[in-house]
């Protein structure tokens, strides 16, 4: 995310967090059919249903090339072929450290890759099942809805999972976006001017509302919001 005075308004971007192509969100036992459908089809396009659980609300995408639904899988067995099985049939209690997951050439040299490791994962600790892995690429997709992606960016810059961004995690997003190359007054002073104009409720701190309100500001933000792959 960038955050950069312009007169009297704040822009705001993120080329850190930026799934190409487009992956659609989806339920892992429907990847799982997925798999053996292409297995039996000789590689011939499905169609593939999104539902990601906790939002509880499923749309049919677009039919997507069988080559991107076995590259995801793929690339996560690749991560560490000596835990993930072939054949997820019975469903493997399988998870990648976190270590492997950052060590991603998607994720790398981004500085919330920890972060973005740890809100996906079930556990908090940003090692991932297949699950956690897909849910992640699909919420950073270009396809995602757009108040999911807000959602997620949200609880990505919310560090102490509090369910706000205070002045801390301000603090926190600013310092690895400029890699510590901002003076602490100049880094409170942004953070002051966040908070000035996104706080609807003058709270002094941001909800998830405020948030959202603030993203409507900068329309480039989310379409920023996405993983190369």
């Amino acid at each position: 995310m960038i955050l950069e005075c312009r007169k009297d308004k704040m822009v705001i971007s993120d080329p850190c967090l930026c799934l190409t192509p487009a992956v659609a969100v989806f339920n892992i036992s429907i990847f799982r059919d997925c798999i053996k459908a292409e297995q039996q089809k000789d590689g011939k396009g499905i169609w593939i249903r999104s539902s990601l659980k906790s939002w509880g609300t499923s749309k049919l995408f677009s039919l997507l090339n069988s080559l991107i639904h076995t590259r995801l899988f793929n690339r996560y067995r690749d991560l560490a072929p000596q835990l993930v099985p072939d054949d997820y049939t019975n469903k493997p209690d399988v998870k990648i450290p976190y270590e492997l997951i950052g060590s991603m050439p998607e994720l790398k040299d981004n500085p919330f890759r920890q972060r973005i490791a740890e809100v996906f994962s079930e556990d908090g600790d940003g090692n991932m099942t297949l699950d956690d892995f897909l849910d992640m690429f699909s919420v950073l997709s270009e396809m995602a809805p757009k108040d999911l992606k807000a959602y997620y960016a949200f609880k990505i810059y919310d560090f102490n999972n509090d369910d706000y961004i205070c002045k801390s995690d301000l603090e926190k997003t600013l310092n690895k976006l400029t890699r510590n190359e901002l003076t602490p007054e100049e880094v409170c002073l942004v953070c002051e001017k966040v908070i000035d104009e996104a706080d609807i409720d003058n709270d002094g701190k941001l909800s998830l509302e405020d948030f959202q309100h603030m993203i409507v500001r900068a329309p480039d933000f989310l379409s920023t919001f996405h993983i190369r792959i």
